[in-house]
């Protein structure tokens, strides 16, 4: 009797666009998502934090944090993909890639990068300033 678990998407349009920007800037994180998280996620395996668990409903929400460069994150955030276990139909419903706002915009426009960091068209400025700010703490 197979015991996996279907994948699913809340809004597939937005999420494969984040997505693709992930495999164009993050590499690393791409490679553990498709080839380690997803294959667990359809196995059973659910990781991350628990958000939210509905038992009436039979659904356990949950974020999981995914590997990524040390500067990327205190810059941006932590990549964290948001999703649903629907425990009764055995779908994994996947909800949201986070950061929104630099994983839409790598996907709508090719992205610069400073220092080896993407950065945004939007605030330039600001992630200059961080990226200049972290590389004097480190020194």
């Amino acid at each position: 009797m197979n015991n996996n678990y279907i994948l699913e998407y809340l809004n597939e349009n937005e999420f494969k666009k984040k997505e693709r920007a992930i495999k164009k800037y993050n590499k690393l994180t791409y490679k553990k998502l498709l080839f380690e998280f997803y294959p667990n996620l359809r196995d059973g395996d659910f990781l991350g934090v628990v958000v939210n668990n509905d038992s009436k409903e039979n659904v356990t929400k949950y974020e999981l944090k995914l590997p990524t460069d040390m500067m990327f994150n205190k810059v941006h955030g932590d990549i964290v993909l948001h999703y649903s276990v629907y425990y009764n139909q055995k779908i994994v419903m996947l909800d949201d890639l986070t950061p929104n706002d630099i994983l839409t915009e790598g996907h709508q426009e090719e992205l610069t990068t400073y220092k080896g960091v993407m950065i945004s068209k939007s605030h330039s400025q600001k992630d200059i300033f961080k990226i200049n700010l972290l590389n004097m703490i480190e020194k």
